[in-house]
């Protein structure tokens, strides 16, 4: 399945290789969704700061982001593999490289699987072999359980298929302590209950999109009031969750009282949402992307905090 050919009749498109080469380059650094890959690295590297208690050896940080980023990217690329008949047909997605015809859907297999294998003998080198299974687990539930199976099938495809993305938290923490403590475990927890309300308001925008293509995002099959129901439920678990970490003696005084402003703001704008989704307001006025937006700006300043506090403390 292709997007529609705005070409005039008789002009052929190029092949992927006749595309000049920097377009080409552009192309496969896209398949690997790297703003995505931005808010991983921003779960992982902090998380090292406070396994650390302070400054991690900076190699290792390095080491861990580049690992990260190939395993992510490999994941993301089997998406796009996979997603390449519904991305023809959604708006959002129309530019993919596979849909425009930039990269093949045999260049981009094998270019995932060399991520996944030289991503996994990364982390195993250079990092250890614990976390080189982390992120490998991570790889395949995303690309197994929740894009093959998941995502085509159920409304809560979200919630579970987020849990490849709270990985990279405890990536970050057992590439500094070669274990998973508790504290990892509570911020684990953090990115669980943040991911449904991050991405919901973004589904509802786009839910046309998903009704198309015949995916069962929760907008799609329950309505916005339902959904906006939901966000305020994932919120509070959400900033309680994140509340944890002080009074199990994992952080000093700054990190609880940023946890606390931020969920405060966090949690005014979820039930903003549901007071217009309860309205009946749709289209624009309903404000949906205001959150999305802010829990992107959320997770960046509370994961901040969780590197600062160590020197606080």
């Amino acid at each position: 399945m292709t997007a529609v050919d705005s070409r005039p009749a008789g002009v052929l498109p190029a092949g992927p290789r006749q595309r000049p080469f920097g377009a080409r380059a552009r192309a496969f650094v896209a398949l690997t969704k790297p703003r995505i890959i931005e808010l991983l690295l921003m779960s992982t590297v902090p998380v090292m700061f406070l396994a650390a208690e302070g400054v991690p050896d900076l190699w290792l940080v390095l080491a861990t982001c580049v690992g990260g980023y190939l395993s992510a990217g490999g994941a993301a690329a089997f998406n796009m593999y996979i997603d390449r008949d519904i991305d023809a047909l959604m708006d959002r997605t129309a530019q993919r490289p596979l849909v425009t015809g930039m990269v093949s859907p045999r260049e981009c297999l094998v270019f995932a699987t060399a991520l996944a294998v030289v991503s996994t003998v990364w982390f195993w080198t250079l990092v250890n072999p614990l976390s080189a299974m982390l992120a490998l687990g991570a790889l395949l539930f995303y690309v197994l359980v929740y894009t093959m199976w998941l995502k085509r099938r159920t409304s809560q495809n979200i919630v579970w298929g987020g849990l490849a993305g709270c990985m990279p938290v405890l990536v970050g923490w057992s590439a500094v302590t070669n274990s998973v403590s508790w504290a990892a475990v509570i911020l684990f927890l953090v990115m669980f209950f943040w991911t449904p309300p991050h991405y919901w308001p973004l589904s509802m925008r786009v839910q046309e999109d998903y009704q198309r293509v015949g995916v069962p995002m929760l907008p799609v099959v329950a309505g916005n009031r339902a959904v906006a129901r939901q966000i305020v439920w994932y919120s509070w678990a959400m900033v309680g969750a994140s509340l944890l970490l002080w009074p199990l003696g994992y952080t000093g005084w700054f990190y609880p009282a940023v946890a606390a402003v931020l969920g405060a703001f966090w949690l005014k704008e979820a039930y903003a949402l549901q007071a217009r989704a309860r309205a009946g307001i749709t289209g624009p006025k309903l404000k949906e992307m205001r959150l999305f937006h802010w829990s992107i700006t959320y997770v960046s300043l509370l994961f901040t905090a969780v590197a600062v506090d160590p020197f606080l403390r």
